[in-house]
């Protein structure tokens, strides 16, 4: 498929998506539509195991919602769209990783926390932020739901009511991304963070994710339901019977995803 937003390339079991509107990488319905497009195809493609999300040219992951089209019937659809692709990737049933290349604000930010882990570049000129007060609205792609969730309540309302942003180092100490890598190395270090997770059991990292993103939004009680019916579902699968008898015979498991 063709895309005009987006590059899409396939590595060995891991899929790469680029944000392609350098330099600022601004998301607008297209970019949405073609998001979602391409998540739906790699549900479906069992040879893909792990995605990354990262952005064209070294100066945005993205800028997040393309102000162009405020206030026009295009940009009233995207604020939608957003939150549906959005939860759609917090929810994906493969594991997505965020490359932060460069500046993630707004809906760039909302973008990576959306994402299962985010690995971001050791520069000055990287940073993270949600900077919608200062414009006067608040964020709409699930900044004032996932930040917190994240940071804890009194450094999301910082971020969110004093539009402050945050480096590297301080975005890995307050547990908003994953890893901290040299810009160089930015990419290398998100595949192989992806081919390690490819090589997991697909069913137990997909019931997983499910058990985490659910749980949190209910009780620990409805929770531990959520995680025995995982649980029950995993153990008739044959990566579970694979994965004990590779145990027993000291080799790596191989995982089918049946």
């Amino acid at each position: 498929m063709a895309y005009e937003t987006l590059i899409v390339e396939r590595e060995e079991n891991i899929a790469i998506i680029m944000l392609n509107r350098p330099p600022a990488n601004p998301i607008n319905l297209t970019v949405l539509d073609e998001l979602e497009a391409t998540l739906n195809e790699f549900e479906k493609d069992k040879a893909i195991r792990a995605l990354i999300i990262t952005g064209a040219g070294e100066k945005s992951f993205s800028a997040g919602f393309d102000v162009k089209t405020a206030g026009t019937p295009e940009g009233t659809k995207a604020m939608d769209k957003g939150q549906v692709v959005f939860s759609k990737i917090e929810k994906y049933p493969k594991p997505v990783i965020a490359a932060i290349n460069g500046f993630a604000l707004g809906g760039g930010c909302e973008l990576s926390m959306a994402c299962h882990f985010r690995i971001i570049a050791d520069s000055e000129k990287v940073f993270m932020g949600q900077p919608e007060i200062n414009l006067g609205i608040i964020p709409g792609w699930g900044g004032t739901q996932r930040l917190p969730r994240l940071v804890g309540k009194t450094k999301a309302l910082e971020m969110l009511l004093l539009a402050t942003r945050v480096g590297a180092a301080e975005a890995l100490r307050i547990g908003l991304v994953t890893k901290v890598s040299k810009p160089e190395e930015l990419m290398k270090d998100a595949k192989e963070l992806a081919k390690t997770l490819a090589k997991k059991a697909p069913i137990a990292m997909q019931i997983i994710i499910d058990a985490v993103t659910r749980g949190l939004e209910t009780t620990t009680d409805e929770g531990i339901k959520i995680e025995l019916a995982g649980s029950q579902c995993v153990a008739k699968t044959k990566d579970a019977m694979e994965g004990m008898i590779a145990f027993i015979q000291k080799r790596e498991p191989v995982y089918t995803g049946e």
